[in-house]
């Protein structure tokens, strides 16, 4: 397929919030290096600030950072500062709370909800913002049973002003509505892509839709590679129906995401240019009915 003249409205719209979005965003992980956080070689600084402002005029209005995106060189949080600051009107930036970092990069001791109003600041602080359009919080599987106490947190500094909208991650079915019962929940944000089948996850992405909330998968692209690499392990059907479209597997993979449902939106991250390019004209690929029946074949074998 065309790509260079294909612009992020291609796949449509969808309202978190009061905020319309293009489906198809930019995930800042890559920004940082050649593989996310410790992993891989910091990038081409310059090389990341162009990247950010191609996405820009293509269209893309999404962008899905962290503080905890860095490497040894690298903050995605100050490139996305450095490259559109002053931003404009209708771009939304959202960003996840919960998981930190120590400055050796080393992952440390996940937020208590007291401290997550400090982990807000720290994306303000760096992105030169005083408010986030977007907060997610990242329930760490290891020791979160409930996110009551920590949604609540989160759910106060939206009535502080210092938050627009909130959005969970990394959840099961019963969190959505366990965070719904102390404040409204505009998009959900797990691990799923067409090599990943997680029945609680397809369960969560259909209650989304019937409720309409956006569900934003993460390492769709990626695979099983996840933060370090993306995936070059490609399904025979997947090569087929990229064969007939004149595309790129990845293409295929973010296509096939955007046909979950009008409320599914993709964020691909790169620090790669052309990859950059084909990830957003990936919004206006349209699959057949046949090829899509085939895919989720591929979707629902997986591990």
């Amino acid at each position: 397929m065309t790509s260079h003249m294909i612009t992020a409205d291609s796949a449509g719209t969808w309202a978190l919030g009061d905020l319309t979005v293009n489906r198809i965003g930019f995930g800042a992980m890559r920004l940082t290096g050649s593989a996310a956080f410790h992993h891989g070689t910091p990038s081409d600084r310059d090389r990341s600030i162009a990247v950010l402002r191609k996405a820009v005029e293509l269209g893309v209005n999404h962008i899905d950072t962290a503080a905890f995106y860095f490497s040894s060189l690298r903050s995605a949080n100050e490139i996305i500062n450095s490259a559109l600051a002053p931003y404009a009107d209708d771009l939304v930036i959202a960003a996840k709370v919960g998981p930190l970092r120590d400055y050796s990069g080393q992952w440390a001791t996940w937020a208590r909800p007291d401290q997550l109003r400090g982990h807000v600041e720290e994306n303000l602080r760096q992105l030169g913002r005083d408010h986030l359009d977007l907060v997610y919080l990242r329930r760490s599987e290891q020791r979160w049973d409930s996110i009551a106490e920590h949604f609540g947190a989160l759910a106060e500094l939206r009535e502080a002003g210092l938050v627009r909208h909130l959005g969970i991650s990394g959840v099961e079915p019963r969190h959505l509505a366990e965070a719904q019962a102390i404040a409204p929940v505009v998009s959900v944000q797990n691990r799923y892509g067409l090599g990943q089948h997680a029945p609680d996850t397809d369960e969560l992405m259909r209650t989304c839709g019937e409720q309409g909330i956006a569900f934003v998968p993460f390492f769709a692209v990626a695979g099983a590679g996840g933060a370090k690499a993306a995936s070059t392990d490609h399904d025979e059907e997947v090569l087929a129906v990229a064969r007939a479209h004149d595309a790129s597997p990845s293409q295929v993979r973010i296509a096939w995401t955007l046909h979950q449902g009008p409320h599914v939106l993709a964020i691909p991250g790169t620090g790669n240019p052309d990859h950059l390019t084909e990830n957003v004209a990936a919004g206006a690929l349209r699959l057949t009915a046949d090829e899509l029946d085939r895919l989720n074949a591929v979707h629902h074998k997986a591990d």
